[in-house]
């Protein structure tokens, strides 16, 4: 089975991943593999001046040799180059340690709940690894997830829907231009959208505010079978709906059409299936996101991902000191004006994971030769007539 863990704090020496599950013989690089959706992450109209000093990199220190996994656990480290100007605020040791305290929370963010839950009379220890920098990390593992997909037909993809108020004109899905999705500068296809929610991000930079937004991610390619409707922890549309409501930032998923099929008649949103021997099974539409009753349908697998605008404000909002109670302006953290650009990045490598888990889960294998073999094997079987 696959899992992994983040390990690392926004201002200290270092990101850590540990990866356990990946199958032997798959081969990885991370300049080609990795550091191309870490850059990708840190692009985007909206982000903030700690863009401009991490220049994000993975460096594998195990479970990789002559550019191919070995089947044991994999580590790999992304260094944080801020950590040069945090060495005495985020020191480890307690020798002459003198810490600044972070008493004024920031409404929206964690810093009051995690001091509450944890004791902390000082929000840094809440802030630093409640930190969206943690994402890194979790594009690193999204890039070998990826890169294990990729061996059994599956891509994903992402861009951006809304900003603010500005919002494509055409609906989602359909045919994309991805080569526009990476050149606009907040990864959306449709160049007057793109251009109109530059200028809101400007303006709200200008303000003083922030801007939040909708981001649209896809794993195309994706084996009918995948999840179980058996128990309600292996749904699949469940697992995705966590993985991707565990981003910083994001407050709600959106499954395929759900908001229209809500308000809509069965008649007109249930997805009709239809056979035939080329093709053999398929959907005529895909509003349900390609997943029914918790099992993939064979159908891409889309949701849509709405980030709130992020907690900390040049222009702060009213808010309180943890250590007297007063009512104040709220801490500024450095920090950006809009992350879904980003964030839309962060939800791939997200939906990576979860259907890289559900496709060793399916297929098993201890070498990627057996775990291919398997998708093909059972590729060929679904789309044939009992």
């Amino acid at each position: 089975m696959l899992r992994f863990l983040t390990a690392g704090e926004s201002h200290g020496p270092q990101l850590t991943v540990v990866i356990d599950g990946v199958p032997a013989g798959l081969r990885l690089d991370a300049r080609r593999d990795i550091d191309i959706d870490l850059e990708r992450r840190q692009r985007g109209h909206g982000r903030g001046k700690r863009q401009q000093i991490e220049r994000d990199s993975a460096q594998f220190t195990s479970g990789v040799r002559g550019g191919r996994t070995l089947g044991s656990p994999i580590t790999l480290v992304v260094a944080n180059r801020d950590w040069e100007n945090w060495k005495g605020p985020m020191q480890v040791d307690d020798r002459d340690f003198k810490a600044k305290r972070v008493t004024r929370v920031r409404p929206g963010h964690a810093d009051l709940a995690g001091a509450l839950k944890y004791g902390f009379d000082d929000a840094r220890n809440v802030l630093e690894r409640a930190s969206a920098r943690e994402t890194a990390a979790r594009v690193a593992v999204g890039a070998v997830a990826r890169a294990l997909l990729r061996t059994i037909g599956v891509d994903l993809h992402s861009y951006v829907q809304r900003i603010g108020e500005v919002a494509l004109t055409e609906p989602t899905g359909g045919d994309v231009d991805w080569s526009a999705v990476e050149a606009s500068p907040v990864r959306c296809p449709e160049g007057d959208a793109s251009r109109r929610m530059v200028e809101a991000i400007d303006a709200a930079r200008d303000a003083g505010d922030t801007l939040g937004g909708t981001a649209y991610v896809v794993a195309r390619g994706v084996p009918a079978g995948l999840g179980s409707y058996v128990q309600w922890d292996r749904r699949l549309d469940g697992l995705v709906a966590q993985a991707l409501c565990s981003i910083p930032s994001v407050k709600g998923v959106e499954i395929g059409a759900a908001v229209c099929a809500a308000r809509s008649r069965g008649s007109t949103v249930h997805d009709v299936p239809r056979f035939d021997a080329g093709r053999g099974f398929h959907h005529l539409t895909n509003r349900q996101g390609g997943m029914t009753g918790g099992v993939s349908n064979g159908e891409d697998v889309w949701a849509l991902v709405h980030f709130k605008p992020i907690s900390t404000l040049l222009q702060p909002l009213r808010s309180v000191d943890m250590a007297t109670g007063e009512e104040i302006n709220a801490h500024y953290e450095r920090s950006d004006v809009c992350v879904v650009p980003a964030g839309a990045v962060v939800a791939e490598a997200m939906l990576a994971w979860v259907v890289a888990v559900a496709a060793t889960e399916k297929f098993g294998g201890d070498t990627l030769s057996e775990f291919r073999s398997a998708a093909r094997a059972h590729r060929r079987a679904v789309q044939r007539l009992r």
